[in-house]
């Protein structure tokens, strides 16, 4: 008997640390990354910034599904098998050690997308694994235990393992779907809001650390989410957004990307105790202007923004201000009404929803129900996280595992 083939297809995250974990099983098979683009890692080296954010330091299975709004429940089996501290350990064995941000992030102390990609390729150099860039695959084949793999050249090559690992890319799901398996269809799922208000984009740069906003569309109970949250050029962003849009990306798109967003810019106080601070406000300073001295603690390019919402002038005194246009005031420092009218990027960081249908995979393995000797690992699948590291946490486990399965 000869030696095992692998072909894995897609020179990513998932594709790299699949290939690294087949090829380091024993006995040795011989394993082949194929990558359309001239570069391996590309996700890996812009992510994070160029940072790179390889994973979260959540290191209980259980809290780390909480966090995919698609395949937590999946997940949770292969997280018990392979899980974040797993990842810091591997990197750890190789060299690289990650540190832990406020927010839970975790990063290469060196700061740079760089540690993270060169120890994967040096990984998969040691561990003598074929990497060949430039090399589109056109379809695939599966004939008597084997797979060919057709090129965009024409040529072919064949395996008796195959992972795919192609991301989002149209040309994986085209192939997992000539092989058997259902694709749910895709869409975005990390993206801003665009608010079409002239007044509201001109205060661009401002930020909150922590904002609670409430996202509905007809016929829906709505989403809500806490966190920091920063005003754009073209409407909102910051991870309470970013989270909002992953766990409402299917409804998101089936309504156009249009919204309605509540925003409490002061959760941590009730109206009760937003009022009694404004009273006294009015009472400590009634000749000031409104517009010139805050009644709370935010922003106060927001504040004046706010007070224009509320019908308040730029010259009332605290003195002047009425009963109603404090009651008006509150509504809009605690659940202002705005309009999303659309989508925007999250910088070149594009994750969607959708992907193979994971009923049709077993998660032990990550091989394919319908053809075996197939694996699936990373975004090809319908598998989500929020952003924080964690789209690469999934990459990571489910490459692992179907690494380790291959060569079985």
């Amino acid at each position: 008997m000869g030696t095992l083939q692998i072909i894995v297809i897609g020179g990513g995250a998932a594709g790299f640390f699949g290939a690294i974990a087949a090829a380091k099983s024993h006995p040795h098979p011989q394993v082949t990354i194929l990558e359309a683009s001239p570069q391996v890692l590309g996700k890996v080296r812009i992510s994070g910034g160029g940072r790179c954010n390889v994973t979260h330091a959540c290191f209980e299975p259980k809290l780390l599904v909480q966090n995919y709004p698609r395949g937590n429940k999946a997940l949770l089996g292969a997280f018990s098998r392979f899980q974040a501290q797993d990842t810091v350990t591997w990197f750890q064995k190789h060299g690289v050690h990650l540190k832990t941000e406020a927010d839970g992030r975790m990063f290469p102390i060196t700061d740079t997308s760089e540690t993270i990609t060169s120890c994967l390729v040096n990984a998969a150099n040691a561990a003598k694994i074929k990497i060949q860039t430039r090399t589109p695959v056109n379809r695939v084949t599966y004939h008597r235990g084997k797979y060919e793999i057709t090129l965009k050249s024409g040529e072919k090559q064949e395996c008796d393992r195959l992972l795919m690992a192609t991301g989002s890319n149209p040309i994986g799901y085209q192939i997992a779907q000539s092989l058997g398996h259902t694709i749910i269809s895709p869409v975005p799922s990390l993206f801003t809001f665009n608010v079409r208000d002239t007044q509201l984009n001109q205060l661009a740069g401002i930020s909150l650390p922590n904002v609670k906003i409430k996202l509905s569309v007809p016929d829906h109970p709505g989403l809500e989410q806490t966190g920091a949250f920063l005003i754009t050029h073209w409407g909102f962003s910051g991870p309470v957004i970013l989270k909002l849009s992953a766990w409402g990306a299917r409804i998101l798109h089936q309504h156009r990307y249009q919204a309605k967003l509540q925003i409490n810019f002061l959760p941590h106080l009730s109206p009760e105790e937003i009022r009694q601070q404004l009273i006294q406000t009015k009472e400590e300073v009634p000749r000031k202007t409104m517009f010139l001295y805050r009644g709370v603690e935010i922003p106060h390019r927001l504040w004046q923004y706010l007070l224009s919402r509320a019908n308040i002038q730029e010259q009332v005194r605290w003195a002047e201000v009425s009963k109603r246009q404090i009651n008006q005031l509150i509504t809009e420092l605690t659940q202002g009404q705005y309009l999303v009218s659309g989508k925007g990027v999250f910088k070149d960081e594009f994750v969607t929803c959708g992907g193979v249908d994971l009923k049709e995979i077993n998660f032990k393995t990550m091989e394919s129900k319908i053809s075996p000797g197939l694996y699936f690992a990373g975004e090809i699948l319908d598998i989500d996280g929020i952003t924080g590291g964690f789209n690469f946490q999934s990459a990571w486990t489910t490459g692992y595992l179907a690494g380790c399965a291959m060569a079985i």
